[in-house]
Order: structure tokens, then C-alpha cells, then sequence
């Protein structure tokens, strides 16, 4: 996709927060891990390796939890606007599976849903990516309800004021002269150089992130 994206225009009966999805136990590190590196060979002592980080944390991701207190949130501002809008919950690498989420969603009798995928930026993973796992899920389920991905929001003025804020707050404690320096979730130029859909090209992902780095800053 473009650095725009699809806005919702007509009504919505539901919100599914779209998210990448994180082990929850030590037992499920290797098979989250074989989900995420699945198709590319990877080797299972590199899997291992990788496992150790999580294995520090007792092997739970902190994603999944941090999901459920966002969607807390968004059911609590609902309730508070009088919007009856159920919020559901599915992930691309582990549970809840957006296919096990749509299939609820579709005995639920959602017809159309908005959909929040938690990842800021464009590019493959980040975007386009979130595009094929609602294609996959909805093709799995019979009567799957139409969906609508909300805009990204690398540049949106809550994401960037909440980061500028808490930069003030490092700048005023930090000794005098600091540097500050961006950083990004992934890299930028592997992130860039993976293919997707032709739209995708023009270093999209580099070209938000130095966005959002310049409104932040």
C-alpha cells in the first residue's frame, strides 16, 4: 500500500486489533518462532538461539498483554461515547490466530469490520503483510464479514505528541549536551529492499520513519 490507507466510509459493526502475536510460555517460544520463520529454512539451532531472548523474559512476549490493555482502553472510551462496538482480538503469528478470530467473528454475525493493525509503519511486514493475513482469513471462512484496514500512523498527532513529550521529559533529565538519536524496529534498508507489491517501492519505510523522526523532534 501507499503511505495512505483506506478509510473507512460507511458503518462498521466491529473492530479487530490486528496484531504480529507473541508466546505466552516457555513451551511456546520454539513453535511461535517456527509460525513467524515459517516457508524461509531456517535452521532450528538459529530458532534457539533466538529463543534465549525470550527464555529470559520466562518466555512471555510482552505484545499480547500490552494488546489486551490497548483494547481495554478502546472498549472503555466506547462505553464512554455510547458506541456498542464489540472489539475483538487476532494475531498473524500466534493465539488467537486471526483465522480463529474471523471465524468467531462471523458466527458473532459481524458484517463489516474495521481493522487496527498495530504496526505504525508501511513497507512489506508492516503493512502489506497485515493486507494478506486478512485475505487468508477471510478466504478460510465461509461468510467472512468485510474488512477495512484503518490508516497507518506513523505521522498521526497522539502517536507523535506522546513520543515528543516523553523526549522533553528525557531531554530536561539527561546532562547537558546529550544527543538524541532515532532509532527503528526494524532496518531500515532490509525493510526497504523486501519485496511486496509494487506500491511498496520508494523506501516507504525509511521515508516514515524519518517522517515521524522529524515531527517528533
Amino acid at each position: 500500500m501507499t503511505d495512505g490507507e483506506l478509510e473507512v466510509t460507511g458503518p462498521v459493526d466491529a473492530l479487530l486489533l490486528l496484531s504480529f502475536g507473541g508466546p505466552e510460555g516457555q513451551e511456546e517460544v520454539i513453535p511461535f518462532l517456527e509460525n513467524v520463520t515459517r516457508g524461509r529454512g531456517i535452521p532450528a539451532a538459529r530458532l534457539e538461539e533466538v529463543a534465549t531472548h525470550y527464555r529470559q523474559l520466562g518466555g512471555r512476549s510482552p505484545i499480547n498483554d500490552l494488546n489486551r490493555e490497548i483494547i481495554d482502553h478502546v472498549e472503555e472510551e466506547l462505553a464512554r461515547s455510547g458506541r456498542d462496538l464489540p472489539v475483538y482480538f487476532g494475531n498473524r503469528n500466534w493465539t488467537p490466530m486471526i483465522e480463529e478470530t474471523v471465524r468467531q467473528m462471523t458466527a458473532d454475525g459481524v458484517r463489516t469490520a474495521a481493522v487496527f493493525a498495530t504496526s505504525a509503519w508501511g513497507g512489506y511486514s508492516g503493512c502489506a503483510q497485515y493486507q494478506e493475513d486478512i485475505a487468508r482469513a477471510r478466504e478460510q471462512v465461509p461468510g467472512a464479514p468485510s474488512m477495512v484496514r484503518l490508516r497507518q500512523f506513523y505521522d498521526h498527532p497522539l502517536f507523535i505528541e506522546r513520543f515528543a513529550s516523553d523526549l522533553r521529559a528525557a531531554r530536561e533529565a539527561a546532562a547537558p549536551g546529550a544527543r538524541v538519536v532515532f532509532t527503528a524496529h526494524s532496518v531500515p534498508e532490509a525493510a526497504d529492499a523486501v519485496a511486496g507489491p509494487p506500491a511498496l517501492g520508494g523506501r516507504l519505510y525509511s521515508r516514515q520513519v524519518a517522517e515521524a523522526s522529524r515531527l517528533v523532534a
